[in-house]
């Protein structure tokens, strides 16, 4: 059973972006795509204001967002780091476990990572992140630098709120089939 209290709002910007383009998205028929609430069950409640001061995870959560571009299925995850280097404990073995599931049913899984020290933004597909987990499995470094990135899939062209990760799935179709 995990525990939650101040960490509530960590990513709470990227996701507001995420979601605001979710919605330009599904305005222009170009996708569908949602938001998975992750199940809490509140132990604390300031009863004047009803926010949660307090509360446990029902369940392990998989990805943030779920949905379908264009007939694609598509899943997943939104993260945030406030330095060049990214800590692989942010990302967990069940939602890694349950993105490699995804792709074996077709699917396409990434992460969407916001670098906020550079305001950077970057798709991650998921076969780069496993080879980051997969070397920290095998006793090297647990995490990994932003110069170590395709620089190919650095998001270019976010507006306002709008993250145009489309066309980075189109990048990942294409570099899957070359």
């Amino acid at each position: 059973m995990a525990t939650w209290k101040s960490r509530g709002l960590r990513g709470s910007v990227l996701e507001e972006m995420i979601n605001q383009t979710n919605s330009i998205y599904t305005d222009e028929h170009l996708a569908l795509v949602q938001k998975i609430p992750t199940p809490i069950t509140p132990i604390d409640m300031d009863h004047k204001t009803k926010q949660i001061k307090l509360a446990y995870f029902d369940k392990k959560s998989t990805v943030d967002y779920i949905g379908v571009v264009q007939g694609v299925p598509i899943a997943f995850d939104a993260k945030e780091c406030a330095t060049d280097r990214f800590s692989l404990q942010n990302i967990h073995p069940h939602q890694v476990r349950f993105m490699k599931e995804f792709e074996v049913q077709d699917g396409i899984a990434f992460f969407i990572i916001h670098f906020t020290n550079k305001d950077l933004f970057y798709y991650m597909r998921l076969s780069e992140m496993i080879i980051y987990v997969e070397r920290a499995d095998n006793g090297g470094r647990k995490s990994f630098n932003i110069s170590e990135l395709d620089e190919r899939f650095f998001i270019d062209g976010v507006n306002g709120p709008l993250i145009p990760y489309l066309d980075y799935i189109q990048k990942d179709i294409d570099f899957r089939t070359t």
